[in-house]
């Protein structure tokens, strides 16, 4: 096999793992496969190539990686979970301190956790959401 061919072929198989991950695994070495390829048609030595691809994904990767994690990485996505704050919602389990209860609230059962014991069908307000847990308090409270 030719040396730009399986080149080519490095580059095609790396862009589908980054395009089906999204993650920025294998980006850098896309970007280093295109320089061995091009160094290909230059330079018949197979092991050069592959110290440049190497080499070269590696050093991309150092100099770019904090820079596209900073600008496309971490994002908080919202969802519309977070509207059940605030809401009073039935508990259908008691709570105990330290002990995982559950509420329902908004037709949906959840886990739910408080700072005071709770009994069950007592309201509770929707204080926030820790995980998939709700922080609840007493309504009257």
């Amino acid at each position: 096999m030719e040396n730009w061919l399986f080149w080519l072929i490095i580059i095609i198989l790396l862009t589908v793992i980054e395009v089906a991950t999204i993650n920025l695994v294998s980006v850098w070495f896309v970007a280093s496969a295109i320089i061995a390829l091009i160094l290909s048609f230059f330079v018949d030595s197979f092991f050069v190539q592959s110290l440049v691809f190497v080499v070269g994904g590696l050093i991309i990767m150092v100099i770019t990686r904090p820079m596209l994690l900073k600008t496309f990485g971490k994002r908080n996505t919202k969802t519309n979970t977070d509207r059940i704050i605030g809401m009073i919602g039935i508990v259908t389990e008691d709570i105990k301190k330290n002990h995982v209860g559950e509420v329902k609230v908004d037709g949906k059962k959840w886990s739910a956790i408080s700072d005071t014991p709770i009994k069950k069908d007592d309201t509770v307000i929707i204080e926030e959401i820790v995980g998939v847990k709700l922080r609840v308090r007493k309504e009257d409270e």
